[in-house]
């Protein structure tokens, strides 16, 4: 019994590990798009000389806004070139790359969404906008005092992450595979994230925030926006929450967490869950 669909969203996702760990996330987020490709190739008896019967297997690969990196143009699409600036951002562009060969080279159902980063209640504590969210309910509730931070001048394109696993499935609904970048085409820096979060509950940020030179990347990417043109013109999709909307819920949902848990994230979604 074969399935339908295949997504692949594993991956050392965490940027700052990708440079702690940089074999490892060659392995997973790389060369682990590969193994998936392959296993997916040799399960449905395709062949460089034979076309893929109809009903063949399905596969979604999750690539990264993290592959433009040091951007060449904004905001970026389909055709803006790659110039990843991490040890993950690498990995995720061969990862890429491999599922367009796949799909050329053997007429596989192969897509890759480029997605910009998307966020929730569940993202793991380690990312910024649930660092953020959590530091900001810790506060509140009076376990914290302060929340040490990088660069807040980052400006990045967040989104919610039912949206973008909306997109997915509709990139596997197509009657043809093709890549697209999902996104809000709308950025926010860091300080505007904590303006936001602070502000939901009532806190004023500045009163809080510690830069701390700890926190900063050795290859910065400045600023990452999507156009997520495509998307919208050939799978009808669109983002339904806002940038204020989703970091409000964020914070919502982690002032409830920390009230019902005594103070404890990891007890509800655990520390790595997205």
């Amino acid at each position: 019994m074969q399935p339908d669909e295949v997504y692949n969203l594993a991956a050392i996702s965490y940027v700052p590990m990708s440079w702690q760990q940089a074999e490892l996330t060659g392995e997973v987020t790389g060369l682990g798009v590969l193994r998936v490709l392959e296993a997916i190739r040799v399960c449905s008896g395709i062949s460089a000389s034979r076309s893929p019967a109809r009903g063949q297997i399905r596969f979604y690969q999750a690539s990264s806004s993290e592959m433009f990196g040091m951007v060449r143009e904004s905001p970026q699409n389909e055709r803006t070139p790659f110039h990843p600036r991490s040890p993950y951002g690498v990995a995720k562009a061969y990862g890429h790359f491999l599922t367009q060969n796949y799909r050329e080279s053997y007429g596989m159902f192969a897509v890759s969404g480029i997605l910009f980063n998307h966020e929730s209640a569940r993202r793991g504590t380690e990312f910024v906008t649930r660092k953020v969210s959590l530091g900001v309910a810790k506060i509140k509730l009076g376990y914290e005092r302060q929340l040490r931070l990088g660069n807040l001048s980052a400006r990045r394109d967040w989104g919610f992450a039912g949206d973008y696993v909306r997109a997915m499935q509709l990139m596997l609904g197509q009657e043809s595979p093709g890549d697209y970048v999902i996104g809000t085409g709308v950025t926010h820096s860091v300080e505007e994230l904590l303006e936001q979060a602070f502000g939901a509950a009532g806190l004023d940020w500045r009163d809080h925030v510690v830069t701390d030179a700890a926190f900063i990347r050795p290859a910065e990417v400045d600023k990452l926006c999507a156009d997520p043109s495509r998307a919208r013109d050939q799978l009808g999709w669109e983002p339904k929450i806002g940038f204020e909307e989703l970091v409000t819920m964020m914070v919502e949902a982690d002032l409830k967490l920390l009230s019902t848990s005594g103070g404890h994230a990891e007890d509800s979604f655990g520390s790595e869950a997205w």
